[in-house]
C-alpha cells in the first residue's frame, strides 16, 4: 500500500468528538500513516495535545495562534503559548498568518503576531505553517524581510496564482494542496500543473474543505488519497509517485520519518 500523510487537519475539534477513533482508523486503513495537527488558540491547545498523546507516532502537534484568533490581547496569549515550547515537543509553528477575508480590524496585530511566531520558528529551528486569506501579497511583502534567514515552511491551502506559487517555491516554502484542487476551475489545480511535485505536500484541513465528491460534507484525513489521485492526474504521474514525493517532502519539512 502507498504511504501518505495528512500535513494539516484539526482532528481535535468537536466535529470529531463522537468518532475520532474511527476517523484515525479509516485514515490509517487508507494509507495515511501520519497526521500533523495545527493549533488555533489557547483553548484548542490542551485538546490537541490530548489527541496527540492518544495517538503517538501517528498525530503530531504544531504550536501557533491562528490569525482570526488575534485580538487586542494577542501578545498576552502568545506569551502564555510560548511557555509550551519548553514543556512539549512540536513539529512546526502554526498555524499563523494573515486573514483579511472576514475582518480587517486587527490587521496590524496579525502582522505583529506573525512576526513573533516567525521568530519562534527561527529560534527553535521549526517550519512555519502559514494561513493566508485575501492576504498573499501582504505575506510575500512581510516574508521578503526574512529572505536568507533560513526560514522554511508551508503555505497551507495555497490560495495564490502560479506566479505567487513560484515566489514561495523560490523562497523555499512548500505549498499545501488540499481538497480545493478537486473543485471546478480551481486555481490550485493550475498551480499543481505548473510546479514540480518537489514543491508540494498534501493536506485535508479536516473537517473543512472536503474534496469532490464529498464537497460540502465533513472532511476527514482518509480523503488524502482522493487529493493524491487528483494531483497525480494533473501531473500526469502515477499516484504512487506523487505519494512518495509528497510524503518525503513532509518528512523532510517536519523532521519526522516513517
Amino acid at each position: 500500500m502507498i504511504e501518505l500523510v495528512d500535513t494539516h487537519n484539526h482532528l481535535y475539534l468537536p466535529e470529531f468528538e463522537n468518532d475520532r477513533q474511527e476517523m484515525v482508523s479509516a485514515a490509517i486503513a487508507a494509507g495515511v500513516k501520519k497526521m500533523y495537527l495545527p493549533n488555533v488558540d489557547m483553548e484548542t491547545l490542551p485538546q490537541m495535545m490530548e489527541v496527540v498523546k492518544t495517538y503517538p507516532g501517528t498525530c503530531f502537534p504544531m504550536l501557533g495562534l491562528h490569525p482570526t484568533s488575534v485580538k487586542e490581547n494577542f501578545e498576552e496569549v502568545l506569551e502564555e503559548m510560548n511557555t509550551w515550547l519548553e514543556k512539549e515537543k512540536f513539529v512546526a509553528i502554526g498555524e499563523t498568518g494573515i486573514d483579511l477575508y472576514w475582518d480587517k480590524t486587527f490587521f496590524k496585530q496579525q502582522v505583529k503576531s506573525l512576526k513573533i511566531q516567525i521568530n519562534w520558528a527561527l529560534d527553535n529551528d521549526l517550519p512555519l505553517v502559514i494561513h493566508s486569506r485575501n492576504s498573499t501579497s501582504e505575506i510575500t511583502d512581510l516574508l521578503e524581510e526574512y529572505r536568507g534567514s533560513g526560514l522554511k515552511g508551508v503555505m497551507h491551502c495555497f490560495p495564490g496564482d502560479v506566479s505567487q506559487a513560484e515566489w514561495f517555491a523560490d523562497f523555499g516554502f512548500l505549498l499545501g494542496i488540499g481538497g480545493v484542487v478537486t473543485f471546478k476551475n480551481s486555481q490550485m489545480a493550475k498551480v499543481v500543473e505548473a510546479l514540480g511535485a518537489e514543491h508540494l505536500i498534501l493536506e485535508t484541513d479536516a473537517p473543512y474543505l472536503a474534496p469532490v465528491p464529498y464537497r460540502g460534507k465533513r472532511n476527514q484525513p482518509s480523503y488524502i488519497p482522493v487529493i493524491a489521485e487528483k494531483v497525480a492526474e494533473l501531473k500526469n504521474l502515477p499516484v504512487e509517485e506523487i505519494a512518495k514525493i509528497t510524503t518525503q517532502n513532509a518528512f523532510r519539512l517536519f523532521k519526522t520519518t516513517d
